[in-house]
């Protein structure tokens, strides 16, 4: 059935590619419709808008499909170009969010995967890989945005923020599953990056949006018992 709203948007509640398109959304005080999206049975209105990749996110703005978060999110601040902005107007000041931005997805966001999918010492290097990525991007935070840490934008949240916080507040979570004793847990290496979680946390809209500890822990250990090991 075709929905009529203005602006839609298909997610999952554990997905943090969706909490950072609701975080913007919020952020910016624009009405929209949720639907939650069962991945293991796509629904038509998902297929319909997002024929070529078929996943979520997927922001439907006036009958008309966006995919891809961070697409999405530029596409609500450029939208919606009213205060707060995500992205800072001096354009170098964007191009080093987006470096950043890309950097912890690339590197942070997806080297985490590599630990949930592998055991012993597998699991140990991935580890020691991840806590490599996340000091990188500490210190190059620390460099390029040294008045703005641990907030880039102020009282209120920027791009980076949102990516990241998205996913990386839930970092308790995250070892809570994983069980990384043999070796230094990302939290315990990189102080001053999870300082900043810890911080933005506490920020108002991540508390409303970011999902419950306890009900993600129980989806990803439902997760990891189906996902292949290495």
């Amino acid at each position: 059935m075709e929905d009529k709203h203005e602006v839609l948007l298909l997610g999952s509640w554990y997905r943090s590619y969706c909490t950072r398109v609701e975080l913007a959304l919020k952020l910016k005080g624009i009405p929209y419709r949720y639907i939650e999206e069962d991945l293991t049975k796509k629904s038509e209105l998902l297929l319909k808008y997002n024929p070529v990749h078929k996943k979520i996110p997927v922001l439907v703005h006036n009958g008309k499909p966006i995919v891809e978060s961070l697409v999405i999110l530029e596409y609500i601040d450029e939208n919606w170009n009213h205060s707060p902005k995500l992205l800072p107007e001096d354009p170098y000041q964007r191009a080093k969010v987006r470096f950043w931005v890309n950097y912890y997805d690339e590197k942070i966001k997806s080297g985490s995967m590599p630990i949930i999918l592998s055991r012993g010492k597998e699991r140990k290097k991935a580890i020691e890989d991840l806590n490599k990525s996340i000091s990188v991007f500490e210190e190059g935070i620390k460099k390029d945005f040294p008045e703005k840490f641990p907030f880039f934008n102020g009282d209120t949240l920027g791009l980076l923020d949102i990516v990241v916080g998205a996913n990386a507040c839930n970092y308790e979570a995250f070892e809570e599953v994983i069980d990384s004793e043999d070796t230094e847990s990302p939290s315990e290496k990189n102080l001053d990056f999870f300082n900043w979680m810890n911080a933005l946390k506490e920020h108002p809209l991540m508390k409303d949006t970011l999902p419950p500890r306890d009900k993600l822990v129980a989806k990803l250990k439902e997760e990891l018992l189906h996902s292949p090991r290495v």
